[in-house]
């Protein structure tokens, strides 16, 4: 006989609005591209103002959401081994020792910054340190309690330090496009931060020729990686591409 109680159903309390239009691109983990902003707008009937009372004392909240953009695994088809970018894309490692968006039931947990809670005439919680995709279903909303949730001395397995990151430098021509852009700091800010981390596929590393395209905002932020016989391996943008172009 089967039991029902071990299935469950999730609704969506909020859907969020991010600067990563694309899933290409964006940090493999929360925190590492502080600029990312996002709204989080509650949907009915998670959208009564009460439901966020006190929520303005915290700094930080867990998200726990869906991967929607990630393929659905049934207990038919599901993978126990991934391939974690940090370990190159090619080594094999159990799904539940890593953070794939590859999982049995596509739920991820994402530690964010909240910046405000708004809650006339729209409900939304204001973020920022996001990586989460445009449009991502949020499921439940938690604060974040460091003496609860911090362990300093915990063990990291394969990933004992943040990614490395690299120098970015703009051509004169993307220069150029950003001057003319009202948020051109916190948009410098936020392509900075996510080039650093060399966004490009795992198995494309070491073909420095090839050309990127990554979407932020409302732009596709074109760039390509090179060596530099100074400082290694830098992040070119050459151009700002308008979605509405490309």
């Amino acid at each position: 006989m089967s039991d029902n109680s071990a299935n469950f159903t999730l609704a969506p309390v909020a859907r969020l609005e991010s600067d990563y239009p694309d899933k290409f691109g964006i940090p493999r983990q929360p925190g590492l591209a502080s600029a990312a902003r996002g709204r989080l707008v509650m949907l009915p009937p998670f959208d009564d103002p009460l439901a966020l009372r006190g929520l303005e004392g915290f700094s930080h909240l867990w998200l726990t959401f869906i991967f929607h953009q990630s393929p659905d695994q049934t207990s038919e088809r599901w993978s126990p081994l991934v391939r974690p970018p940090r370990l190159g894309g090619n080594a094999k490692i159990g799904v539940f020792a890593s953070r794939s968006t590859h999982r049995p039931n596509r739920l991820g947990l994402s530690l964010v910054e909240l910046v405000a809670v708004h809650t006339r005439p729209e409900v939304y919680l204001e973020l920022r340190g996001h990586d989460l995709v445009n449009d991502t279903p949020v499921v439940d909303i938690k604060p974040y309690l460091p003496w609860a949730d911090t362990r300093p001395d915990a063990r990291t397995g394969f990933a004992p330090t943040a990614p490395a990151c690299h120098p970015v430098e703009f051509s004169a021509d993307a220069e150029a496009q950003l001057a003319k852009r009202r948020d051109r700091d916190s948009l410098r800010e936020l392509i900075e931060q996510v080039l650093a981390q060399d966004p490009r596929p795992a198995y494309r590393k070491g073909q420095e020729s090839r050309r990127y395209g990554v979407r932020l905002r409302d732009l596709d932020v074109r760039f390509q990686a090179i060596v530099d016989p100074r400082h290694g391996l830098v992040m070119r943008v050459f151009e700002l591409v308008s979605l509405s172009r490309s």
